[in-house]
């Protein structure tokens, strides 16, 4: 078998330079990020209630929510706290759920919760992990001088209507989250000697809004062949039918909203204000999706802002910039990691020409770390892993482990050449002597990661991506060793 393989140095050539395309096309189609991805196993539900306190949102929220997430399938830990105006609840699963599956039991359990107080909002469900956490920041800020003299805490509507949706049409984008300023409200402020006169209470009040500021189906009607949807809209468009809306009627008395209250557009209370250079501005922050590049991420959101900025931003007096970002640290960690996997290469060759004292047997030994660092990517973008800080690590780690198997072959091949055989008979006797020893050899360094594979906490995904890493550089090593250094021996004269 392996005289067969060495007299084949054409088809072996061939195979070489196959493998390298597919390790670079596969090295340029593998995402780039800083860690891998860890798996989600932590979801939060949050009820907003607004004014209530503490102690409130634990008796009306948390232990009525908990009574039913309690009995949702591998359920392993349940922690609650409440806050002034926030209840949160976070459900901890073990690794391995089907998040899909998981969310919608849930969505389920929350949804037999009887009720809720009155002006409590529907609970949000968050399903995330610190790997998907906001890597890109921007700030929306006035043009130089505030020529339209806008009061950017107003503007966050406009930003979450026109600027969040386009940034989240960017591929890999999962969400974008606007904040610094506050949405807009309508405010009621009550005069209780005008409700005290009129023998009005603040129930009365809420009564009658609630039961105005709705949009009521009506039916429909059939006439011949043609059917009419009827609806009837109630909602309030303005302020002003806010003020016309009739609380009593006594007699032909009425008493209206605005006879006992001031109705005004404002905003809700600001939990938090942003600045920069000492201007009030809006903030922008990115979350990327599970196995996202996050360098492509953010060569496209430049290209989308500098359109926002064209197309809305600057007709409406605003601009938006970038003002922070951890692509540019993903990229100097991984240069810092290429530039130290280069020296390692680099020395390990010096090392092995040190010793074999001939620069085409170095030439030769050297010939793997190339293509087993090309296998090393070829085994992360088929294990659906990621280029990270982590994984290149591992390619790393693999340098100086691939030389091992063709060090051993060279010294068996170049001790059958001072017995007198023939270059092709060497490389062909000295590989058939070594080679059991060479496979068990890659075998046990193997067996060494593959159990960190089995590792299901936050240890085994992180550090899988260096097993996979060294174990595909390795395994190619063995066969680079076995094929290709034989191949190329035979066809090389050199001395030891």
């Amino acid at each position: 078998m392996f005289e067969a393989i060495i007299k084949r140095g054409t088809l072996m050539t061939v195979i070489i330079l196959i493998i390298s395309v597919i390790g670079i096309m596969a090295a340029l189609r593998i995402p780039v990020q800083m860690i891998p991805d860890l798996e989600v196993r932590t979801i939060t539900v949050r009820t907003a209630w607004p004014g209530a306190t503490p102690q409130d949102i634990e008796k009306e929220i948390v232990i009525e929510q908990e009574e039913y997430l309690r009995s949702i399938p591998g359920l392993q830990r349940l922690i609650s706290s409440s806050s002034f105006g926030r209840a949160s609840i976070e459900l901890e699963f073990p690794f391995g759920i089907d998040l899909n599956e998981t969310l919608i039991n849930v969505n389920n359990a929350l949804s037999q919760v009887p009720s809720y107080p009155i002006n409590v909002d529907e609970p949000r469900i968050y399903a995330t992990s610190f790997s998907s956490n906001s890597f890109m920041y921007f700030r929306v800020s006035p043009l130089p001088g505030n020529p339209r003299k806008l009061d950017m805490v107003l503007m966050q509507d406009f930003i979450d209507d026109n600027v969040r949706t386009r940034m989240e049409t960017v591929p890999g984008v999962s969400l974008v989250n606007v904040y610094g300023g506050a949405e807009r409200q309508v405010q009621i402020l009550l005069d209780p000697e005008r409700l005290s006169e009129r023998d009005i209470s603040i129930e009365d009040v809420r009564r009658a809004i609630t039961a105005r500021n709705r949009d009521i189906s009506g039916g429909e009607i059939e006439a011949g062949k043609r059917r009419y949807l009827l609806r009837t809209v109630g909602r309030f468009n303005s302020l002003r039918e806010l003020r016309d809306l009739i609380l009593v009627r006594r007699g032909d008395s009425l008493i209206r909203l605005g006879d006992v209250a001031e109705i005004q557009l404002d905003h809700y209370e600001l939990s938090r204000i942003s600045y920069t250079d000492g201007a009030p501005v809006l903030g922008l922050s990115v979350r990327r999706q599970a196995g996202s590049n996050v360098i492509d991420i953010k060569q496209q959101l430049m290209v989308e802002m500098e359109r926002i900025n064209e197309d809305i931003l600057n007709p409406a007096g605003m601009n938006m910039r970038l003002i922070a970002d951890d692509v540019g640290y993903v990229q100097a960690s991984v240069k810092n990691v290429w530039t130290n996997l280069t020296l390692g290469a680099i020395l390990a060759s010096l090392v092995m020409f040190l010793f074999l004292r001939s620069g085409k047997a170095t030439l030769v030994g050297v010939m793997g770390i190339p293509i087993c660092t090309i296998a090393g990517f070829i085994g992360l973008l088929l294990a659906d892993r990621t280029i990270n800080v982590i994984s290149l690590a591992g390619i790393a780690f693999a340098i100086g482990m691939t030389l091992d198997n063709g060090i051993v072959v060279l010294e068996s091949i170049e001790h059958q050449r001072r017995k007198g055989l023939d270059r092709l008979r060497a490389a062909v006797v000295g590989v058939q002597l070594v080679w059991p020893a060479i496979l068990a050899s890659t075998l046990t360094t193997v067996l060494v990661f593959i159990p960190i594979l089995f590792i299901q906490e936050e240890a085994g995904q992180l550090y899988s991506d260096i097993a996979i890493a060294i174990s595909a550089s390795i395994l190619t090593s063995m066969l680079v060793a076995i094929a290709v250094i034989p191949t190329a021996t035979a066809r090389l004269e050199f001395s030891t």
